[in-house]
């Protein structure tokens, strides 16, 4: 730190929260909440107490991904999460239901991740999943200024458009000393009907290289599945049925954490 820059407030934890993971992207469109969605119940599933917190205020869609959408109630001061498929649940969409768009500039903003990072009573959890919205705004700021995350998921897609966009939230969760747990490439590859070959619509492998070349680790590959989409759409995920490739995810996750143990900065050295 600069001796000009004034020294940063402390990053206050969420009491009865160990591991806080933010799931970001650079670009919309490549499929980071459903990769959010599925990895908390994944990681439910292996028995971990698990919250799933939609930042993605603009366009919350966890409600229809989770198939549920009630009015959270207030116990005192403190808002009720609500839960389905074993996993806690907090969304903007709860409150601002419809189609009404949101209309709010950065301090409104700052005051709503807020109110859903320390006003909603998440209780003992093992990981609280938080679902960025695209790019690199005052929502990501608000987060990684005031809550001590414990990493961060880029998803992206093999695209070379999606793949440049990823390494700009690569590079902004560097700077800012979060620790990367590396890269998801969603819609990989198609499985062509009837057969085991692998047909590449997006290209092959880019997630990987990327992620060689940053220097970062490469989580997982998944499979562009109509099944994905419609457990999406119909609130019910794939990964509450067999979903291998998110139960590979959330294993990783968990090993990535043992191995970083306790938060102490960054480990890439990425210049400005």
């Amino acid at each position: 730190m600069s001796p000009n820059q004034p020294a940063q407030p402390p990053k206050l934890p969420i009491p009865g929260v160990r591991n806080l993971i933010a799931v970001g992207s650079g670009k919309g469109g490549v499929g980071k909440t459903t990769v959010a969605v599925n990895l908390s119940i994944a990681l439910a599933k292996l028995g971990n107490r698990v919250g799933l917190l939609d930042a993605d205020v603009y366009g919350p869609n966890v409600p229809l991904m989770m198939g549920i959408n009630q009015t959270p109630m207030a116990k005192g001061e403190r808002i009720q999460p609500l839960q389905n498929h074993g996993v806690k649940l907090m969304s903007m969409a709860f409150l601002n239901p419809g189609d009404k768009p949101l209309v709010w500039r950065g301090p409104m903003l700052h005051s709503v991740i807020q109110q859903f990072l320390r006003g909603v009573d998440w209780g003992e959890l093992d990981y609280l999943i938080i679902d960025l919205p695209p790019g690199t705004g005052d929502v990501q700021l608000t987060l990684i200024q005031s809550a001590p995350l414990t990493g961060a998921i880029v998803v992206t897609t093999p695209s070379e458009v999606s793949l440049e966009d990823a390494r700009k939230a690569i590079h902004m969760f560097a700077q800012v000393k979060v620790e990367i747990l590396g890269i998801v490439e969603n819609m990989s590859y198609l499985i062509v009907p009837g057969t085991n070959q692998k047909l590449d619509i997006f290209g092959s492998g880019a997630g990987k290289r990327t992620a060689d070349s940053m220097g970062v680790n490469f989580l997982v590959e998944i499979a562009l599945d109509p099944q994905v989409r419609i457990g999406g759409d119909t609130g019910k995920p794939v990964a509450l049925r067999d979903a291998p490739e998110f139960v590979e995810l959330a294993k990783k996750v968990e090993a990535r954490l043992a191995a970083i143990g306790p938060q102490t900065g960054i480990k890439m050295d990425i210049t400005d």
